[in-house]
């Protein structure tokens, strides 16, 4: 039985939530927009916090599809958004499939994070939801095109972001990871399971603090419903730590968390921000 609140479930919007800010921020937004935010989180990944922001929320363990699709037809949901982190490790360990889980896991054509979740997004077609982007009522995040910092790239750190940019490119084809990190042509790291944060700092250990390039993209032919690159405060500490000094994201393909923060703290480190297109690069 749907439990919709008023005149109709169309302000209802349903959120999947992983764990990271981008829940937070978008259930503030949605609900200064007039949303109902009916969240589902999960277990040792989505902050608590956002159990106290949605109008309703359901703590799931990964692999609870069934009980998703309940909670969410319940309540009227038709509209989902896919959002936040999770930890590739967790799913290893922390995974409870449940029957429509192993089902769904048996018909899709392979493991990777794109087939995975293009396959999910159709699997929530067939149950009547619709999957819709991540940024929405959240564009303001999308990364802007330009050298955002004080600090510009200079002329071999150019040539890093150029070669560095096709690399990317290319293991993202492969479905590896969104990231890498580059210094005087040579790959000194590669983005796999264990995250951006942790390919910075292997990166900057081998560049033996003679500076690096982090070039982080999407994947080619990405879907930008979900799964957008993105970078933040944190990642600027984590480059200032680690002596990596330059950081390449995709103008309007990837989101960029506390912005105006993130550009102050990395004209402090003396650290370059430049959000590039595909044009660019092979103009």
């Amino acid at each position: 039985m749907s439990t919709c609140e008023g005149n109709s479930c169309s302000s209802h919007i349903g959120l999947i939530a992983g764990g990271g800010q981008f829940p937070l921020l978008f259930t503030q937004k949605a609900h200064a927009s007039g949303y109902k935010v009916i969240g589902v989180g999960f277990h040792s990944e989505t902050d608590p916090q956002l159990a106290q922001l949605t109008h309703r929320f359901e703590w799931l363990y990964l692999g609870q599809l069934s009980k998703l699709i309940r909670y969410f037809k319940s309540h009227g949901v038709t509209r989902v958004l896919l959002m936040g982190s999770i930890s590739k490790a967790n799913i290893f360990k922390d995974i409870r499939p449940d029957f429509k889980a192993l089902a769904f896991i048996a018909k899709t054509a392979g493991t990777h994070d794109d087939n995975i979740l293009s396959s999910f997004a159709d699997f929530l077609e067939k149950q009547g939801i619709t999957l819709v982007p991540s940024t929405f009522l959240l564009p303001e995040l999308i990364s802007p095109k330009g050298c955002w910092t004080k600090r510009k790239p200079d002329r071999a750190e150019k040539k890093d972001i150029q070669q560095g940019w096709k690399l990317a490119k290319a293991v993202g084809l492969l479905d590896i990871g969104q990231c890498l990190v580059v210094s005087n042509g040579t790959v000194l790291a590669v983005e796999a399971i264990d995250g951006t944060d942790a390919t910075i700092e292997r990166g900057g250990r081998l560049s033996r603090g003679n500076g690096a390039t982090v070039v982080k993209l999407s994947k080619p032919n990405q879907d930008l419903r979900f799964d957008l690159p993105s970078s933040g405060c944190t990642t600027i500490e984590t480059m200032h730590r680690s002596g990596v000094n330059v950081l390449v994201l995709e103008a309007g393909k990837s989101i960029s968390f506390d912005r105006e923060k993130m550009i102050a703290l990395a004209d402090q480190y003396n650290i370059c921000i430049t959000a590039v297109t595909e044009d660019e690069i092979h103009g």
